[in-house]
């Protein structure tokens, strides 16, 4: 078996879930936003899986506190896309106050290992709301 499989195999998954959250505001907004992380912040695409915190930082500088809801819905997509795939029910560990970057490295350390179990992800959006992510990741 390849042993990058899960690497790329989970850095497409995460690509996208970042692609669907971007295509909310629209196909032309969407490449505008991936022209202007390439040429302003030197970030193409195909390099965000392996720099998720710069990504991070460039939603926040382009979006401001609106990158927060733009990274929860990427969580979101890629916990679908992962739940998805698997088919079993195993124990689950619970995190809070991860950021987008945290959330991404743990998934992603999951996802290459080949384990399957569950992650609870306890999103505080302040004292508006607080959102439960749990992928599931199999082998």
């Amino acid at each position: 078996m390849d042993g990058n499989k899960p690497v790329n195999e989970f850095n497409e998954l995460l690509l996208t879930s970042i692609d669907e959250a971007l295509s909310t505001f629209g196909e032309s907004v969407k490449t505008s936003i991936y022209f202007h992380l390439k040429n302003t912040f030197s970030l193409p695409k195909h390099e965000i899986p392996l720099r998720i915190e710069d990504f991070s930082d460039s939603l926040e500088r382009i979006f401001g506190l609106g990158a927060r809801h733009l990274e929860i819905l990427i969580m979101k997509n890629l916990n679908k896309k992962i739940e998805s795939q698997d088919k079993t029910n195993k124990p689950n560990w619970i995190a809070s106050d991860f950021t987008f970057g945290k959330y991404v490295e743990k998934t992603r350390i999951s996802f290459e290992e080949s384990r399957s179990f569950d992650i609870t992800v306890v999103v505080d959006l302040g004292e508006s709301a607080k959102i439960k992510i749990k992928p599931k990741i199999i082998k």
